[in-house]
Order: C-alpha cells, then sequence, then structure tokens
C-alpha cells in the first residue's frame, strides 16, 4: 500500500522517561567513550549523557508510530522496507540523570522520491518543566513504495547546513574500531531494539548481508570522534548534529572518521562554529555522509 500523505500532522505520544546515571553512562560506555564528564558521579555537578543520547527516549515513540502504522494503510513488511535517512538534533542541553523527559512525535512531511516515499517527522524532547531538551527532525525512505495523496513536504525543518564542497584533503582521519559484539552493546545501552542489529536471521530475511550497527551508533561514534578531536573534550559545546546515512557498518570492523577545517558561522542560533565531518565503512563507503557538527 502507499504511504498517504495525509498523515502529515498526526502526533503519536508523549512518553515519559525517568533518566538515571545507569542509563546515561551504559550509553557512553557502549561508544568507549570514557570521559570523566559521563561517569565521574563525585563530581560537583554530577554526570551529562552524551549529546547523542537524545536518541534513547526517542526511539520508543518511533516504535509507538510503528506499531499504529496500519492506521494510514502501511503494511508490516513495508514498516521493515524503511531506512533511516537523514539526521537533524539539536541538541538544547546535555540530558542528566534525574531529568524526567517527555518525548512527542509528529510526521511532518512526505512525498515521493526515486526509492520510494520519504517520510519526515519532528521529535520533540521536553524536560518536567517543558523546557526544550532535543529537538530531532528525523527522515525515513520508505525503499519501493509509493506516496499516495501528493507530495507534502516538511516546510519548518531547518535548513541543511551547506558550506559548498569539501577540500580534498581532509584535517584529520581517526580510525575507530568497531567489536563484533558492538551492535549488541549498543541496543542493549541505548535500549533501541531492532533485531536487524542484533538477530542474523532477521538481518537476512531483510536483504542485508549480515546484522549491521546501528545508524545512530556509527554517528555518535563520529560525534565522539569530532568532540575529542577539535570541542576541547567538552560535549556541552555540541549545539547540533546533521548528517545522512548511507552505507551500513558491519562488524569487526574498523571506520573512519573524517574531520574537516572549523570556521566560523554567524546564522545559526547560539552555534559559532562548525566542524565538517563524515564517517566512512571499512569498505571506504560514506556510512555518515555530509556531517555537520554545530558548536558553540
Amino acid at each position: 500500500m502507499p504511504v498517504p500523505s495525509d498523515m502529515v500532522g498526526e502526533t503519536i505520544g508523549p512518553i515519559d522517561h525517568d533518566v538515571d546515571e545507569r542509563w546515561t553512562m551504559a550509553y557512553a560506555a557502549s561508544l568507549g567513550d570514557t570521559h570523566d564528564c559521563y561517569f565521574d558521579t563525585l563530581a560537583d555537578d554530577g554526570v551529562v549523557a552524551h549529546p547523542m543520547f537524545a536518541v534513547c527516549p526517542e526511539w520508543p515513540v518511533i516504535v509507538a508510530g510503528r506499531d499504529v502504522s496500519d492506521r494510514w494503510g502501511i503494511a508490516p513488511d513495508e514498516v521493515r522496507r524503511s531506512v533511516h535517512a537523514t539526521h537533524d538534533l539539536t541538541v538544547h542541553r546535555l540530558v542528566r540523570p534525574g531529568d524526567r523527559l517527555r518525548s512527542s512525535l509528529t510526521y511532518s512531511g512526505v512525498e515521493q522520491r526515486k526509492p520510494g516515499t520519504f517520510q519526515t517527522m519532528r521529535i520533540d524532547t521536553v524536560d518536567a518543566d517543558g523546557e526544550p531538551v532535543a529537538t530531532t527532525y528525523q527522515g525515513g525512505m520508505y525503499l519501493n513504495v509509493d506516496t499516495a495523496g501528493g507530495d507534502r513536504p516538511d516546510a519548518d525543518a531547518p535548513a541543511e547546513p551547506d558550506f559548498g564542497e569539501l577540500p580534498a584533503e581532509p584535517l584529520m582521519e581517526i580510525p575507530v574500531p568497531v567489536a563484533h559484539g558492538a551492535a549488541h552493546s549498543y541496543t542493549e545501552c541505548a535500549r533501541i531494539w531492532n533485531p536487524i542489529h542484533t538477530d542474523a536471521a532477521v538481518a537476512r530475511k531483510a536483504g542485508l548481508p549480515g546484522i549491521i550497527l546501528h545508524g545512530t551508533a556509527t554517528l555518535a561514534l563520529g560525534v565522539s570522534a569530532v568532540v575529542d578531536a577539535v570541542a576541547d573534550r567538552d560535549p556541552s559545546r555540541v549545539r547540533r548534529i546533521v548528517c545522512r546515512f548511507r552505507a551500513m557498518v558491519l562488524m569487526p570492523s574498523t571506520i573512519t572518521v573524517r574531520i574537516w577545517d572549523e570556521f566560523p558561522v554567524t546564522d545559526f542560533g547560539p552555534a559559532t562554529r562548525a566542524v565538517r565531518f563524515d564517517v566512512l565503512n571499512a569498505e571506504g563507503g560514506p556510512a555518515v555522509d555530509r556531517g555537520v557538527i554545530l558548536l558553540s
């Protein structure tokens, strides 16, 4: 069945989450990111969560949307053929243990593209006072599935930063090993359960060569590398993370984070500097493409 554009504007949630040290520390540990700011509970200010931790409270509301996809005539097989294509996360502040978070999802766009139907959603996560913590615009592609009702692209999505062509040579290249069980660790620590990342039989049925690392895990590894290399090892400087997902990451393997020059920006709110990056899989394919991190 085609994906109907009249689902635009429909909302899912909200879903509440209580965040504790166990969850935030486990997430950082699954990435091998061992900075004290994620683990030192003796620090005067306590610990913070990794900038990409926002995907953890977002996942249940995404699943809730999938569970009712038949409401719009989208078959379970079509849901399984959807792939995470784009990610645009604004970090209003880092999550802290003790936060009570509330996440809600709004379908914000549906349009026909050559590979299938491109669907966008906005996910808002706020704290107990209703103050914004994270805002994500996420795009997914329903491969080989048509659109019904005409295109309704997301008119309110923030513009993707475009700083022109990348120089031929990156500022640096950072190899990052990905262990055999990396997807299983990330699954349990992030509390993001999708069997294509942990079950070889399910992955094969989906047409994959094997279980693959979560796109958000690959992106988080890239974010960690950028924070270490050019953000003074300070995750609180991260204001926005933008990328496209393309190639798969199999395990075990070694990915390569490539970082280009950091330069000033003036039109992205509290962000004052931008870093361009990508992540190549072991075969040299762009697992994370057109990556930009905006820093304060």
